[in-house]
């Protein structure tokens, strides 16, 4: 499971490295073997571990092509979809669409979200914790009834 948020950078080939703590279980798990796309709902990047990433597929494939939002709804993820193999250094490349989609330069912030990481640029990143924190303090966020059970 990854948890916590890193400060990385995307370096002049543009790699972003990964973080000591995850690279034992990346290769131990996937051989470093992971797949990146883009977040349909935020200026962000998806980074699966392999095996996470064909559950995903597998799903997708139970969409219809022929029902227009779901077919959407694969070109997106599928089509964005990128192999990205993690070096001995822990490196991986990211390709230009996907760092135009998520505003990637130099800083970004790698988020563990339990099986996969979000990769966002520093500054959005930052937007977006201020915004949800704003949020949730104004009571502005519906509590459903799964949230009401979450206890920390």
């Amino acid at each position: 499971m990854f948890r916590g948020t890193s400060a990385i950078t995307l370096d002049s080939k543009n790699r972003i490295t990964i973080p000591t703590r995850y690279r034992e279980e990346l290769f131990a798990d996937c051989q470093g073997k992971m797949v990146c796309t883009v977040d349909i709902q935020h200026p962000c990047l998806l980074l699966y571990p392999l095996p996470e990433w064909e559950e995903i597929e597998l799903k997708l494939c139970k969409l219809s092509s022929m029902d227009p939002q779901e077919r959407l709804l694969q070109q997106v993820l599928l089509g964005n979809a990128t192999d990205c193999d993690m070096d001995k250094n822990g490196r991986l490349l990211l390709n230009g669409p996907l760092r135009t989609h998520a505003g990637l330069e130099k800083n970004v912030m790698l988020v563990g979200q339990l099986k996969k990481f979000e990769i966002w640029s520093e500054a959005a990143w930052q937007a977006q914790m201020q915004q949800g924190i704003s949020k949730i303090q104004s009571g502005e966020i519906e509590l459903t009834e799964r949230l009401l059970d979450l206890s920390l």
